[in-house]
Order: C-alpha cells, then sequence, then structure tokens
C-alpha cells in the first residue's frame, strides 16, 4: 500500500483547498496562547503543552513539533 508523509499531506490540504494552511496555524497558536502566556512566566526556552492526548513542543515562542502524548521525547 503507498504512504503519504506528512508533508505531503499538509501540501495536498493547502492546495486542494481542503484546509488553509495559514487559517489552521492561526487557530492552533489561539489554542495555546493561554497555556503559553502562563509558561513564559515560569520558564523560558523550551516547555510542552498537552491537551487532547498531544504533547506541543514549544522552543522560543515556536511550536516546533507536536507528538503523541505519551511518546519520548
Amino acid at each position: 500500500m503507498i504512504k503519504v508523509s506528512d508533508h505531503a499531506l499538509l501540501r495536498f490540504l493547502e492546495r486542494t483547498g481542503a484546509a488553509e494552511g495559514e487559517a489552521l496555524r492561526t487557530v492552533l497558536a489561539q489554542s495555546l496562547q493561554r497555556a503559553h502566556n502562563t509558561a513564559i512566566r515560569i520558564s523560558d526556552g523550551e516547555y510542552y503543552v498537552v491537551a487532547d492526548g498531544l504533547r506541543y513542543v514549544i522552543r522560543n515562542n515556536t511550536v516546533v513539533t507536536v507528538l503523541h502524548e505519551h511518546a519520548p521525547t
């Protein structure tokens, strides 16, 4: 069976209009903003936000990856 990479899936969604990449980026940023505001008061650099079974890795004010909650880092 043919596989589809994450990169290819994102490009497909953007280019077919099935999902707007920038709109998805905005939704993700807005959903993490409250946790980010709290985290930057406590720590600078890198931190994680865990929500809905996913772990968001945030480094220098940028979400750099999204992992399953229990995946090794």
